[in-house]
Order: structure tokens, then sequence, then C-alpha cells
């Protein structure tokens, strides 16, 4: 059991750090192509902090762990809103911007309210079971699409705030060094991602616990743990806009480009009690844009934070208790 955990720990060090030398490789490839710094963070950064989930995600689908690859991504996006921008907010109070109110986080909302009515065929069609199907996989797909083009269009915009340039230049090297960086992170990438399913899977028998709980909980804050590390330095940095960006785009990025790409590779069943965490994470998303309105507005003040992060707790706790 031991060696197990053990596993699992360096899978997600393996992971983490293939997540940043894929990043650094690729935006210099990408600064080599001539990029902009704003438009390889909107894309490359981005696409990097994600995958983590991904390819966790792409191994549980592959060897029929469904349970982890939903669990992971709710329980992700439970954690971005809840435990990061709590943690985040505590550190420096997070000034939220008008497009992220109106439109960004009303799009992630959309984006599990689309989820929701896609995986429970058996309440609106009457069927005899539920899943993610691979056509569901590809509508996800077309919606990540349209939000990737607005993601090119606000970088296009004189209206983008400077702030959402990243902290540091992209760092250059050498063309067969980037390509050498780039190859030691999917490296890393894949190996961390097979041993994080695997121990999941392992550690979820031997603890008499459903697949679920394992990628609600570990495996979710795992996975997040870049978002984590990004949104905390941002907000210690006072660069709000980034560490709030950081997280619904990664909730939007996760349901859309991750579950999306997890359907169409295999389906994925889902069980009418996914619902919970389905709901928590609607919670947590309309929680998060009555709170910009609750005391400052447009402001997650540090008591804000702090309530955010109790009621993570409170949700651990629970799902903890119900598997029981």
């Amino acid at each position: 059991m031991l060696s197990t955990w053990v596993l699992l720990i360096l899978g997600f060090v393996f992971l983490i750090k293939g997540a940043d030398f894929l990043v650094d490789g690729a935006s210099s490839l990408a600064k080599k192509l001539g990029m902009s710094a704003l438009a390889i963070g909107l894309t490359i950064v981005a696409f990097g902090t994600s995958m983590p989930e991904l390819i966790v995600n792409i191994f549980a689908s592959l060897d029929g762990n469904t349970e982890i690859a939903i669990g992971n991504i709710l329980g992700s996006n439970i954690a971005n809103i809840l435990l990061i921008l709590g943690v985040s907010a505590i550190i420096f109070p997070l000034a939220v911007g008008h497009g992220t109110v109106w439109k960004e986080i009303p799009f992630s909302l959309l984006a599990v309210l689309v989820l929701f009515f896609m995986v429970n065929d058996i309440i609106f069609d009457g069927s005899s079971f539920s899943a993610l199907t691979r056509i569901d996989g590809l509508v996800l797909l077309s919606f990540f699409l349209i939000f990737m083009y607005y993601v090119f269009s606000i970088s296009k915009s004189d209206k983008v705030n400077s702030s959402a340039e990243p902290d540091e230049e992209v760092k250059e090297y050498s063309l067969s060094y980037s390509i050498f960086v780039v190859v030691i992170g999917l490296i890393g990438l894949t190996v961390g991602g097979k041993w994080i399913v695997d121990g999941a899977v392992t550690i979820a028998g031997s603890l008499g616990v459903s697949q679920t709980l394992i990628g609600l909980t570990i495996v979710a804050v795992g996975t997040s743990l870049p978002e984590l590390v990004t949104s905390a330095v941002a907000a210690y940095k006072k660069n709000t806009d980034i560490a709030i960006g950081n997280v619904v785009g990664s909730n939007i990025f996760n349901i859309f480009w991750i579950l999306g790409a997890s359907a169409l590779i295999n389906p994925l069943p889902f069980t009418e009690s996914g619902n919970r965490d389905i709901f928590m994470v609607i919670f947590a998303t309309v929680l998060l844009f009555f709170t910009l309105f609750i005391g400052k507005k447009h402001l997650i003040e540090r008591w804000q934070g702090v309530v955010f992060v109790v009621l993570y707790a409170c949700y651990i706790v629970f799902i903890i208790l119900q598997e029981i």
C-alpha cells in the first residue's frame, strides 16, 4: 500500500513538472515563430495548466476507469473555485474584470449546464442508461472552438488589460533544446498520468471506496496544483486578473476540451449520483458570480475567500461521510 502512495505522489511530480517542461519548450518554439507573449499566455500556457487533467483523463478513458475521468474534472472545477480562488483571495483580494464577470463566468456556467443535460439521458430521454457519448464529445469540442475564438478575439482587442501579459518574458532556447524540453515534458506527462490512474484505482480498491471519491479528492486536487500555484503566485504579485482568469478559463477548458476529448476516446457512463457533484459545480459557479456583487463590487474579499475554503472543506467531509 505504501508503494502505491509513493507511486501516486511520484506520478503527480512527473505530471506537474512534465507540464512545466512542455509549456517552457512549446513557448520557446512559439516565440521563435513570432507569437506574442500574450498569445502564448492565452494558448500554450492555458493548455499547459490543463494538461495534467487531460493526460489523467485520457489514461482513465483508455483503461475504462470512467469514474475517475468524470470525478477528476468535476472535482477539479469545484477545487478551482472554492479552494484555489479562496486561497488566492485570502492572499490578496481579487479584483475581477467586467469581461470575466459578464462573459467568462457565465460561459463556465453554460459549460456545466450543457454537461448536466448531456449526461442525464435517463431523465431527459427515458433511456436505460446515461453516458457522455462520442457525439456529446464532439458537441463539447465544438463549444470549445467557440470559446477559443472568443479568446483570440479578446487577445486582439485594444481593450485587453495590460495585466493580462505574463509576468515574465517567455524564455527562448535553441531549436534543438526547445524540442528536447517538449519531448521530456511529454514523457513526464505520460509516465505521471499512467502512475496516477493506476495508483488511484489501487487505492480505491484497498480502501473500499469508489473511484469517484478518489477522483473527486486526491486526483482532482493533485491535477489542480498548476492552477493553484499559478493563481496563488499571481495573487501574491497582485496580478488579480491572471489569478481569476486562470481559474475560470481552466473550468471551461476542463469541460469543453478535456471531457470532450475523453468522451471521443471512449464513451463515459454516468450514474445519477454524479449529479450531486455537477450541482456542486453549478452552486460554486453561481456563488462566485453573486459574490462579486456582495460587499465591494467585482471584488472577492479576504473574508469571502475564507468562506470559499470552508465550503470546500465541508464538501470534502460530506462526500467522504457518504462513502463510509
